[in-house]
């Protein structure tokens, strides 16, 4: 699924649901998906939280077939920055 997908997905979620800070999963060369502002772009910009992640695994996080504490001590997520912006995530994918 191309990441400007998974972004308007995200985007819908935030229509309805409130995130709080801004939160970057960076997949790489794949690209980069920004939560911000109440919005989900591909256009890369520091934010308080960065989730380092393959798009694969980003789209088994999304859909829950990844849990993300399994994910962080698997190695198959890498959070850097502020841990509380990466905690409302949960509530934003709940």
């Amino acid at each position: 699924m191309p990441l400007d997908a998974i972004a308007a997905d995200i985007g819908k979620t935030l229509e309805t649901r409130s995130f709080t800070g801004s939160l970057k999963f960076d997949c790489g060369e794949a690209g980069v998906i920004v939560l911000a502002d109440g919005t989900a772009s591909t256009t890369n910009r520091d934010t308080d939280c960065t989730l380092r992640i393959s798009e694969e695994n980003l789209v088994k996080l999304l859909t829950g077939k990844l849990n993300p504490m399994t994910g962080v001590m698997m190695g198959k997520l890498k959070v850097s920055g502020d841990l509380s912006v990466a905690m409302g995530l949960a509530k934003l994918l709940g």
